[in-house]
């Protein structure tokens, strides 16, 4: 009776929500198996694209993974996890952001039964973790590598790779001749890390086949001051001269003041300020450079004195944009114009000035270091550069990795089902429960190869038979979806190939992801402070957006 009388303990705030147990990580998995639903669509070849339309009003057609997970803005705080292995997976290796979240949301679907039933969370991590590192062993023994082959062997295995990759995206139509594109600019910058030494310029018009790879830089003409017109707009082997200083007549700043005690005196301070600036602009003429670029403005007095001295220049170069011309020309930024030496000046055999669409481009060509390229992409609508561009990121992130890591596995949901097939086998070696849940991560591997045929409108069932009996016998271990017709086929044979890298990274992050998941048995929120907070936010904004608002209405009342 006494035990019944006692107080009940109150720890947490009132108004706090917490959820625990079985429950809470079942309904964790059902949040997370919701977010895989929405991008399910968009795998493989003949995936499905998604418009998402934010509140700005901005509309993004993609069926990049990870782009779409970043723009759904998902706020279940377990579905985030899924949101952050997409942007990993994009981060690494460029590729597989949607197959990562399929992977843990069905390695999650698959626990499900289990812990509804009172099996133990961390019992299944365990099985879990054992069958990842498992899956990941595989990969590497079944894994080709493509050292040692010559230039031109390497170029076509690394277009295939590229191929695989674009196959699924927008572009996939094009996808030999942005193939070959993508690996020349991945070469051309040689072994340098840096992924802003390739960059890609998007403009509107023409059709896809008129976008071109520039071997060295490209960029959009900036704003010019009168006298331009009058500037060459092509030169061979010229010196080019990169400086981080104005070269313009400047205002003085508004507190500037000087005493004269005669008024003539005021002429030599003219003179002065104007000794100041020709003295810069001598200096450039006498460095011998013929193009002179500047992160900085160059004024209509410096565009006019280099047109009369058959100089080419160009002000407010963005940074990139100019790092990229010195790492392409061997030039060096300076940041003063005295004594220039020719150490520092750049140089190309070709720079001329070309009209593309609309826009005139600067293009430098032939660069002595060659550690850049320009990817100028053409289109009809903005939504589908932009598209294409994300799509060229991945295609030049999974090059980069093969060189890097030059090791290819079959793609089309071979090498899932030969990594299904093994655990399976293994999983009949293992006494107790484990059994079962190796058995239901080899099962979850199949949602690749399912999902290709389900997203090419084929019978998944009869398809994913026919692999399951060719990867049974011993000699199918290449065999996957042929998504041209409905069967299948040895993808290793027919070119689908993906970096093994891809698959690793994958498999990785989706089972660290769903035992992750599975571990959370309570989630404590306290809508309390969330509203309290929001309520000083929407505070804070009132009152300066209400002071700011009232103080014009009043002036506006005055003035009438």
């Amino acid at each position: 009776m006494a035990s019944m009388m006692q107080p009940q303990i109150i720890l947490l705030k009132e108004g706090t929500d917490t959820s625990q147990g079985g429950a809470q990580v079942v309904s964790n998995i059902n949040a997370c198996t919701a977010v895989a639903d929405i991008v399910r669509t968009t795998l493989g070849p003949r995936g499905m694209d998604k418009l998402i339309h934010d509140d700005k009003g901005s509309v993004t057609i993609s069926n990049d993974g990870a782009t779409i997970m970043r723009l759904l803005d998902i706020v279940h705080p377990a579905s985030k996890i899924l949101v952050d292995i997409a942007k990993s997976q994009d981060s690494e290796v460029g590729d597989g952001t949607t197959t990562v979240v399929l992977l843990a949301a069905e390695f999650l679907k698959e626990a499900k039964p289990y812990v509804e039933d009172g099996v133990h969370p961390h019992s299944l991590i365990r099985s879990y973790r054992a069958a990842g590192n498992m899956a990941i062993q595989r990969v590497k023994e079944l894994a080709v590598s493509i050292e040692g082959k010559s230039l031109e062997e390497k170029k076509s295995l690394l277009a295939k790779c590229a191929a695989t990759t674009l196959s699924s995206k927008l572009i996939g139509g094009e996808k030999e001749f942005f193939a070959s594109m993508v690996v020349d600019a991945v070469l051309a910058i040689g072994n340098d890390d840096r992924l802003n030494l390739i960059g890609i310029k998007k403009v509107p018009g023409g059709t896809m086949r008129d976008s071109f790879l520039v071997n060295g830089v490209a960029f959009k003409k900036t704003f010019s001051y009168a006298g331009f017109e009058q500037q060459p707009k092509k030169f061979l082997n010229p010196k080019i001269l990169l400086l981080n200083i104005e070269l313009e007549l400047k205002s003085e700043k508004e507190n500037a003041e000087i005493r004269l005690s005669d008024p003539l005196q005021y002429q030599s301070i003219v003179d002065a300020e104007w000794n100041i600036i020709y003295d810069k602009l001598d200096n450039c003429v006498k460095s011998g450079a013929k193009i002179v670029l500047s992160r900085l403005a160059i004024g209509d007095l410096a565009t006019q004195y280099f047109a009369d001295r058959d100089i080419f220049c160009a002000g407010r170069v963005t940074e990139e944009d100019l790092q990229r011309v010195a790492a392409a020309t061997g030039g060096m930024v300076q940041t003063s114009v005295n004594n220039v030496i020719d150490e520092v000046l750049g140089s190309c055999e070709v720079f001329e000035e070309k009209q593309v669409g609309n826009e005139r481009f600067n293009i430098f060509s032939g660069c002595p270091s060659g550690q850049t390229a320009t990817i100028v992409l053409r289109g009809g609508a903005d939504q589908f550069i932009e598209e294409a561009e994300r799509s060229l990121h991945d295609a030049i992130m999974i090059v980069r990795r093969a060189l890097k890591n030059s090791t290819v596995v079959p793609g089309g949901g071979a090498i899932d089902m030969e990594i299904s097939k093994y655990l399976r086998q293994h999983a009949r070696t293992i006494a107790g429960k484990s059994q079962f849940f190796v058995n239901s991560f080899a099962k979850a591997l199949e949602v690749i190869p399912r999902q290709l045929c389900d997203n090419a409108g084929f019978d998944a069932t009869d398809v994913l038979n026919k692999l399951r009996q060719k990867h049974a016998s011993g000699e199918g271990a290449n065999y996957g979806v042929d998504i041209n017709t409905g069967g299948i086929t040895d993808s290793f044979a027919n070119f689908v190939w993906e970096p093994a890298v891809v698959k690793i990274n994958a498999i990785n992050a989706a089972t660290e992801a769903s035992c992750l998941i599975l571990s959370v048995d309570e989630t404590v929120k306290n809508p309390k402070s969330e509203s309290a907070q929001g309520e000083a936010a929407a505070g804070a904004m009132a009152g300066r957006g209400g002071g700011a608002m009232r103080g014009r209405g009043g002036r506006g009342m005055r003035r009438r």
